[in-house]
C-alpha cells in the first residue's frame, strides 16, 4: 500500500489529492507482473483498465502496413491507458508492449468511475492530462508532415531527453536503452538514417552513446540544428 501511495504522489493525474484520497484509490489497484516482450493490450481492444509503471518500460505503437510506428515511450512513474477511463465502449488505438521485465499497478474503469464521482479535482485533471498528451500527439503529426528526416531524428532525441532525461557529470542522460531500429520507428524513417545522424552527432561531440544510452552533451547545439 505505501508503495503505490509513494508512487502516486508522484504521477500528474493523482499529484493534487489529498493523502486520505490517496490512501482511498491506492487498494483499487491490482499489481501485474510481465516479462520482456509481453504485450499488454492489443490495438483495437477493448480499452478498460490505466496503467501505472512500478519498474520497467512500455512502448507503445501501431502497425502501419506490417511496419512498426512507436508513439511513446513509459518507465517508472508513468502512465497509459488513461482514455479508457472516460468512457465504455472505447476500443485501444495502439498495442502496448514491454520493453523489459515490468512491474505495473492496473486499475479498472469500473472502480475509477465510482471514485472519480467524488472528486472533480480527479476529473479536471484527468481531462488536463489527457488534453496534454493529444497536443503533443499533434506537435508529432506536424513534425512528421513538416520537417526532414535528420531534424525529426534531432528533435526525437531532444523530447526524449525531456520527457526520460537525467543530469550527470557528462551531460543529460535519456534513461532509456534505444536501438537504432526503435529510433526509427518513432521517427518514421530507415534505420540507416538514424545511424548516419547519431554518428554525425558523435563526431560533432553532441551525444555520446555507452550501451544503447544517449547522453547529450550539447543540448543548445542539438537544437540549433533542427531546421
Amino acid at each position: 500500500m505505501k508503495t503505490i501511495v509513494s508512487l502516486l504522489q508522484n504521477v500528474p493525474l493523482f499529484q493534487e489529492l489529498s493523502e486520505e484520497d490517496l490512501q482511498a484509490i491506492a487498494p483499487l489497484f491490482t499489481e501485474k507482473k510481465a516479462k520482456k516482450g509481453g504485450i499488454l493490450f492489443l490495438e483495437g481492444d477493448e480499452g478498460e483498465e490505466l496503467f501505472l509503471i512500478k519498474s520497467g518500460v512500455v512502448k507503445i505503437y501501431r502497425l502501419d502496413e506490417a511496419k512498426e510506428i512507436i508513439l511513446a515511450l513509459f518507465r517508472d512513474g508513468d502512465f497509459f491507458g488513461e482514455m479508457s477511463l472516460i468512457g465504455s465502449g472505447h476500443t485501444r488505438s495502439a498495442t502496448a508492449e514491454t520493453l523489459e521485465t515490468c512491474t505495473l499497478y492496473v486499475l479498472k474503469r469500473t472502480v475509477f468511475a465510482q471514485f472519480m464521482e467524488k472528486s472533480p479535482k480527479l476529473c479536471l485533471k484527468l481531462l488536463e492530462t489527457t488534453m496534454g498528451r493529444l497536443r503533443r500527439a499533434n506537435d508529432q503529426i506536424y513534425d512528421l508532415t513538416f520537417l526532414g528526416v535528420r531534424s525529426r531524428i534531432l528533435k526525437t532525441i531532444i523530447r526524449l531527453s525531456e520527457q526520460h532525461g537525467v543530469p550527470t557529470p557528462e551531460g543529460l542522460l535519456i534513461n532509456v536503452k534505444l536501438t537504432h531500429q526503435q529510433l526509427a520507428n518513432m521517427v518514421g524513417t530507415v534505420r540507416e538514417s538514424v545511424t548516419k545522424v547519431l554518428q554525425e552527432l558523435l563526431d560533432d561531440e553532441f551525444i555520446q552513446i555507452d550501451k544503447k544510452l544517449i547522453t547529450l552533451r550539447n543540448v543548445d547545439a542539438i537544437k540549433c540544428e533542427i531546421r
